[in-house]
């Protein structure tokens, strides 16, 4: 199988513009807003989290999201029965399997995929059935790849927050280990047919051996350009990722 030789793109999470509308209550910041901005910035598509206890994104966000993007969106949701009814309300272009701990503050690690193979194959055939492009955000685990490919996901997301964690803390043997790692799995997964996407943690400092991973055909990135739009402004956050990721790819 070929590698993927096309521009790498770009997903832009909103979820934490609802986190700060949601500190104070109200409306605003409006995540749905965020989302349009992003989309005429050039984002390739939007990720919204719909947490079972809705500390950021709510129902309404994600209808509302439907209602007006162009570009695909990408819902990001546990494998729960509640779930698995408002994406097949919804249909959404993809949905994106995540573990979630209601005590957590962000997702801390990959779906546990191997360990749940039944249960996961039975729970995501509705999903595609329904026209959904169901994703599992995994680890760069070759046993959690397979078996993610075995109950029918057609996309991966690769978890890159070990990794990003690592350049920021300056413990940089780790994180080349981790990049060995995702480099290592990306192959594999795309040797299997699975489209490979990554994210979690990305900043303009670490994004580019990850955007250079010739398998990598798409990246999500949220919590950091929400905080860099404070600065900077969201369009021109938008921008400047896109140049890195792109400078990285060629």
């Amino acid at each position: 199988m070929t590698k993927y030789a096309g521009p790498l793109r770009l997903g832009v999470n909103i979820d934490h513009v609802a986190t700060v509308r949601n500190a104070r209550g109200g409306d605003t910041p409006d995540p749905t807003r965020a989302a349009k901005i992003a989309q005429d910035a050039g984002a390739d598509g939007i990720t919204a989290h719909l947490r079972e206890d809705r500390r950021h994104i709510r129902d309404e966000d994600i209808e509302h999201l439907m209602d007006v993007l162009t570009v695909p969106l990408n819902f990001e949701m546990a494998a729960t029965q509640e779930m698995q009814d408002i994406a097949l309300r919804h249909k959404p272009h993809a949905v994106c399997i995540v573990p979630e701990k209601r005590e957590e503050r962000t997702t801390e690690g990959g779906l546990e995929v191997a360990r749940e193979e039944n249960k996961l194959a039975g729970y995501i055939a509705p999903l595609r059935e329904a026209g959904c492009r169901v994703s599992i955000f995994i680890a760069a685990d070759e046993r959690q790849i397979t078996a993610a490919h075995r109950i029918g996901a057609q996309v991966i997301e690769l978890h890159t927050g070990a990794y990003c964690d690592a350049h920021a803390e300056g413990r940089f043997d780790e994180r080349d280990r981790e990049l060995e790692a995702m480099r290592e799995m990306a192959q594999y997964a795309h040797s299997l047919g699975l489209e490979v996407h990554a994210g979690h943690g990305l900043t303009y400092d670490c994004v580019q051996p990850i955007a250079a991973l010739p398998e990598v055909v798409e990246l999500n990135i949220g919590h950091f350009l929400i905080g860099e739009a404070v600065f900077l402004g969201l369009a021109p956050a938008i921008h400047k990722m896109r140049a890195v990721m792109d400078e990285a790819r060629a």
